[in-house]
């Protein structure tokens, strides 16, 4: 009987070959269990994310050193600037203080002269005072003191000689103190002059000293930005290694289920008749048909069912149903805790026991199928509701 079995399910084997029915060799990218598929595909998707991240960083990274180069470059000019503010004050400050000393000689000039112009004024007032106090005496004694006339003549001359010697003093002094008052009022224009430029000077080294702060600040502050960017680099560079070992990885895991596939297909498979079905299958199976097609009418829910029962009647996988369902990495809602959660709470519906009845029973709707997923691009198969089957 079990002999018969197995000539019969070559046979059958045989025929599904050659009509198409369970994918050759060719088309051996296409075995490979959903998670398994699912995760490499996230894998690469990330890693093409963090590689574009490792871009976009790096390009920051080279906008972050031209920005300080250009800061710097500014803040050596904003210095020579500084510098030269800082000596044009020093020379100013130097002229200031020469002013300074000349209003000061200046000042002791005018001091002199106005002492002089007292002497001088109350002399010569003193003079004049005499001289038109003693008027008549002094030109009685010029007259009758004179031997001749021609000594008359020259004491008159003399007397108009200190009168003119006054005058010309007096018209002196007066010239001189308005010319040092002239002077006086000139270099303190000039020192009004250089106050003022020395306070423009001091508000532009202001300035520039405050530019430069800023600039330097904004220097260390691109420095950090830096700083971190070379950090962030760093981190995607490492996550890009260890995306890479982990994609290595799925594809090595990839490869593997590939092979198991195929040799599913090529090794011996075991008649319906031939299994044992333990208490509780029935309860695990229509639950996990609820996980995966709850959604979907009963066909998609029939191949599901169909694909663990293969999977039992194949030598290359577990001979159980609990095996199958939860050999590892095999089926989502099992990683996820969602059948978990569908048992706890008996989650399966009528339709859901009817596939898994009819699954249990040896009836498919894909053949030989080991596997399925939801649609990729270059996947062919056995399409059905929202899965491929293969």
């Amino acid at each position: 009987m079990k002999y018969k079995g197995k000539q019969n399910m070559a046979v059958m084997l045989t025929i599904a070959l050659l009509a198409g029915m369970i994918p050759t060799t060719t088309a051996a990218n296409v075995y490979a269990t959903e998670a398994t598929r699912k995760k490499l595909q996230e894998a690469q998707n990330e890693k093409k994310e963090t590689e574009e991240n490792l871009s976009q960083t790096q390009e920051e990274l080279q906008n972050l050193n031209q920005e300080k180069d250009s800061l710097q470059g500014h803040l050596h000019n904003l210095n020579n600037q500084l510098k030269e503010v800082s000596d044009n004050l020093e020379e100013l400050e130097n002229k200031i203080s020469d002013k300074e000393d000349e209003i000061e000689q200046t000042r002791e000039e005018l001091a002199d002269a106005k002492a002089t112009e007292e002497w001088q004024y109350e002399s010569m007032k003193k003079r004049i005072q005499f001289i038109y106090e003693t008027q008549d005496y002094v030109m009685l004694e010029v007259l009758f003191a004179s031997a001749n006339f021609s000594d008359f003549i020259n004491r008159s001359d003399y007397i108009e000689q200190l009168s003119s010697y006054d005058r010309k003093k007096l018209q002196e002094y007066a010239e001189t103190k308005e010319q040092i008052a002239a002077a006086e009022k000139q270099l303190e224009e000039e020192k009004k002059e250089l106050d003022e430029y020395k306070a423009k000077v001091e508000v532009e080294k202001s300035r520039v000293s405050g530019l430069v702060g800023q600039t330097s600040s904004n220097i260390a502050g691109k420095k950090n930005e830096i700083s971190q960017a070379e950090a962030d680099a760093l981190a995607y560079e490492q996550r890009i290694k260890e995306q890479e070992a982990s994609i290595s990885e799925l594809q090595a895991k990839l490869a593997e289920e590939i092979r198991l596939s195929q040799l599913a297909a090529q090794s011996a498979w075991r008649d319906i008749s031939e299994v044992s079905f333990a208490e509780g299958d029935r309860y695990l199976l229509a639950n996990l048909i609820y996980c995966e097609a709850g959604g979907e009418g009963y066909t998609g829910q029939l191949a599901v069912g169909a694909v663990v029962i293969n999977r039992v009647l194949s030598s290359v996988y577990p001979d159980s149903v609990v095996g199958v369902i939860y050999q590892g990495s095999q089926f989502s809602p099992v990683g996820s805790g969602r059948l978990a959660i569908a048992l706890a709470e008996g989650k399966a519906t009528a339709s859901c026991y009817q596939a898994a009845d009819d699954a249990m029973k040896g009836n498919t709707n894909v053949g030989n199928c080991v596997y399925f997923r939801t649609p990729i691009e270059g996947l062919s198969g056995i399409r059905i509701g929202g899965h491929v089957f293969y």
